[in-house]
């Protein structure tokens, strides 16, 4: 039998502000970047910047209209950030329920 392994936490979403972002967005159809920027308590630079790196992983779809300061941006969770975000939630679930093995269970195992 293998060893005991805990499970991988998905370093992207391991990460308060992106966890916030992520779970706001899995219960919202969509948000825009100044709501989320009120309901994370973030600055807009961070936000803007956890935003992007959730885009480019493909967990988010980012629509922007406007020019400047009268832009508007808008975003929504994707079916791979959706996947992602269930994952993690049940990685940490595994993470908090499984028992490590004592090391005599251990060196039977082995």
């Amino acid at each position: 039998m293998d060893t005991f392994k805990f499970p991988v936490i998905n370093p992207l979403l391991h990460n308060e502000l992106r966890l916030k972002i992520m779970v706001a967005l899995d219960s919202l159809e969509s948000a825009d970047f100044v709501y989320l920027c009120k309901i994370t308590d973030s600055t807009r630079g961070n936000l803007s910047v956890q935003i992007k790196t959730l885009q480019d992983a493909g967990y988010l779809q980012v629509d922007k209209s406007g020019l400047g300061r009268l832009s508007h941006t808008v975003c929504r969770i994707t079916h791979k950030g959706h996947e992602a975000l269930d994952t993690y939630e049940q990685g940490l679930r595994r993470l908090f329920s499984e028992r490590v093995p004592d090391r005599v269970s251990q060196e039977k195992i082995g």
